[in-house]
């Protein structure tokens, strides 16, 4: 049989396809690590100030107890 399309052909045509479905998935939100999994406390701040989040998580009830001044 003639082969017009070879082993190199294919391996092209691999390459640009996965150059396309990573480009998808880079903007896609990818999950974070269980948090539960990071074992010291060092880890998870320096995690949570380069995802931009607030760690520990505060309450409501936390948040207005900071912000309100003491009766004395």
């Amino acid at each position: 049989m003639d082969e017009l399309r070879g082993r190199a052909w294919r391996r092209s045509k691999t390459k640009i396809k996965s150059r396309k479905n990573s480009a998808k998935t880079e903007k896609q939100w990818i999950s974070e690590k269980n948090w539960k999994l990071m074992y010291t406390r060092s880890e998870k701040l320096r995690r949570a100030r380069q995802l931009g989040i607030e760690y520990p998580k505060r309450t409501v009830r936390q948040t207005l107890d900071t912000e309100l001044p003491e009766k004395e």
